[in-house]
């Protein structure tokens, strides 16, 4: 899985941080979804790679299953998801009560926590009032 998310880093758009990060996600049936960071002039319109592979495994129809998460940048220490992607993450993996691997790498180091240690008392869908199924 790191190696997908570095070859995804390969295409990211990143010309003005000059840091490329890749993410790759698995699903328990074997599947895969890789995604790049896009940035834009206006950065708080930059895409990270984690929130584009969640919404283009959302995009293709995957609803739970998620089982892994890997995160390759080019840093100086092991590149984690950011705290909107670990929120993105904790949505996808709570449709089916997911605690996800995630592998966080840069050129040589891996740190591989669950989802639930990088971001521990998660706000999602039973947080809100009423029932999410009568939306």
């Amino acid at each position: 899985m790191l190696a997908l998310a570095r070859k995804a880093a390969e295409n990211a758009y990143a010309p003005y941080s000059r840091f490329p990060v890749g993410a790759t996600l698995r699903f328990a049936d074997g599947g895969v979804v890789s995604a790049a960071n896009v940035e834009n002039a206006s950065y708080g319109l930059s895409l990270c790679a984690e929130t584009l592979a969640v919404a283009k495994a959302l995009a293709q129809g995957r609803r739970g299953g998620l089982v892994a998460v890997a995160v390759a940048g080019s840093g100086a220490r092991p590149v984690t998801p950011c705290g909107r992607c670990r929120q993105v993450i904790s949505e996808l993996a709570a449709l089916d009560h997911a605690d996800p691997l995630v592998w966080c790498a840069d050129g040589e180091s891996v740190l591989e926590l669950r989802l639930s240690q990088l971001l521990p008392h998660a706000f999602g869908p039973g947080d809100l009032p009423g029932d999410p199924d009568e939306a």
